[in-house]
């Protein structure tokens, strides 16, 4: 046959597939995110912080078990974990919350019992623990305080730069919770939020695992992957399989139908699981550790958590090989899947119309008092708690709260994109000049009408000439960020064109208020 009359059919094929393997997991990724909203809704996110602060047994127990009752969208899981550590947790801690939010959760292991069975489900929920037992005792080495230190206190300038006052509510006891329509509503809001942050995830993981399935000989997989060489091959595999996670760019709960696909390839058991655990060392993820923990910190996460998860892996295929439950057939997924009036078919349309009903309870949550103290992440859809959100931004006299910088950034690119053409900036020294602020990296002036990028630092608003000076005053704010003590009332000021300034020969004097300026001048004036 033609390529052009072949060609239409496989891509046919494959997408069929990938719909019948979406088609057979939807009930269970309803239940689970409905699930994980409303533990979500009952989780304080403000008890986080205090339990955090070391990484003793007791705090690592901890910081798993929140980790579980929170999103498993990887960018959430990874902002929530910097955004714990800006705020005092212990790194390795939060990098065992971090862990647990992506391997842990309820709608992972649905998922996995639907496509591979409930041996992977098990291998994942033993497995996932594992890893976090060798962080905790590996991760002295892994991540030293004289790499973290540094870290963590440049996150918390920025993080108290950017705090915004959303108010504090008082806790709850997890009975008079649940008896609460506000917090179902809210919980059907999460729900809602986390399906809508993920459908990009779940729809390329899809969509790739039908092509895989059907377009990649097993041949092409013999030769990435090792086979019929023993430990050999349960090694290589393991430790390939993190590397293809990495540049899959799929994360959460949607590599796991690539997962089905590379099982049914041949791939070992302890690589599949590897892959699975893999999705926190994703090329966009790791991209967004250099920004927040810099370079040398960035790269031992990459090499320290791909270790691990291939010891992980491969430990936990040892342990199912002797146990005799690795799974002796590779049934194609997306073709031993089909749709008709079965089990499948009924549970989909409960879950269609719990769905549903979810969607009206979020879109009506205020008649039912929820919706006090979150947001919507206007990127991504996420809903956040104002007090814990990772970023905001303020625009318009309106604040946004965001689940990440990642979608902080995407927000700053659409309401201020890099202009054309150079930003207005003046060199001369006319009037105009007095009514423009300077750029503290470059300290080319910058017209407050048109800057090419702001922040927001210590409830002070500061102006760039582009986003490429933003992002060199966010890495180090406390460099650009010049203060004086008003002389006057004692005030902390942050010294702008627009401060008001004295100078009494070789001092100089700068001021909180013109008024305190005028009292400066009286003064000076009586003596």
């Amino acid at each position: 046959m033609d390529i052009n009359q072949v060609a239409p059919l496989l891509i046919g094929q494959s997408l069929w597939s990938g719909w019948l393997m979406f088609w057979a997991t939807l009930w269970p990724l309803v239940l689970g995110f409905c699930l994980s909203g409303l533990v979500q809704a009952c989780a304080s996110r403000n008890a986080m912080e205090r339990v955090m602060g070391s990484h003793k047994p007791g705090a690592i127990l901890r910081a798993s078990g929140l980790g579980m009752v929170s999103s498993s969208c990887s960018y959430a899981a990874s902002a929530m974990s910097k955004n714990l550590f800006a705020r005092g947790a212990d790194f390795i801690t939060a990098q065992v919350f971090m862990v647990a939010s992506t391997n842990l959760v309820l709608e992972l292991g649905l998922v996995l019992i639907v496509l591979l069975g409930w041996q992977f489900a098990a291998a994942e929920f033993i497995g996932g623990p594992l890893m976090i037992i060798l962080l905790a005792w590996w991760g002295t080495h892994l991540f030293p305080v004289r790499l973290t230190r540094p870290a963590q206190e440049r996150l918390r300038e920025s993080a108290i730069a950017n705090a915004a006052d959303a108010g504090s509510s008082k806790p709850e006891r997890l009975g008079s919770r649940l008896r609460s329509p506000a917090t179902w509503a809210n919980a059907a809001s999460y729900a809602l939020a986390d399906l809508t942050m993920l459908r990009k995830e779940l729809l390329i993981g899809f969509v790739v695992a039908g092509m895989l399935s059907t377009l990649v000989p097993d041949a092409l997989w013999r030769i990435v992957f090792m086979q019929n060489q023993g430990i050999w091959t349960s090694i290589q595999n393991a430790l390939i399989g993190p590397l293809i996670a990495i540049i899959s760019f799929v994360c959460s709960v949607g590599n796991v139908a690539m997962a089905a696909a590379l099982w049914t390839g041949g791939v070992s058991f302890g690589g599949v699981i590897a892959f699975i655990f893999a999705d926190l060392i994703t090329l966009p993820l790791l991209l967004i550790y250099r920004k927040y923990y810099g370079p040398r910190l960035a790269l031992r996460m990459l090499l320290g958590l791909w270790l691990l998860m291939s010891i992980s892996g491969l430990a936990v295929e040892g342990l199912f090989r002797i146990s005799g439950l690795i799974p002796d057939l590779r049934i194609n997924a997306g073709q031993s899947l089909s749709i008709g009036w079965n089990s499948t078919t009924w549970l989909n349309l409960v879950a269609l119309s719990i769905l549903v009903m979810s969607w009206w309870l979020a879109r009506n949550k205020e008649r039912f008092g929820g919706g006090a103290g979150y947001a919507l992440d206007p990127i991504c859809g996420m809903q956040v708690e104002k007090a814990n959100a990772p970023a905001t931004r303020k625009r318009n006299g309106q604040q946004f709260w965001f689940c990440s910088d990642h979608c902080a950034e995407h927000f700053d690119q659409q309401t201020e994109p890099e202009p054309a053409t150079t930003p207005e900036v003046s060199h001369d020294n006319s009037t105009d000049l007095e009514k423009q602020d300077k750029d503290p990296v470059c300290g080319m002036s910058v017209n407050p009408a048109k800057p090419g990028s702001r922040r927001e630092h210590a409830k002070e608003t500061i102006l760039f000439c582009s986003s490429r000076c933003a992002q060199h005053f966010d890495a180090e704010p406390a460099t650009y960020v010049k203060e004086s003590t008003d002389p006057i009332c004692g005030m902390q000021v942050h010294i702008k064109p627009s401060t008001p300034h004295r100078q009494r020969g070789q001092v100089h004097a700068w001021f909180c208020s013109s008024h305190c300026a005028d009292t400066f001048d009286s003064r000076e004036s009586s003596a």
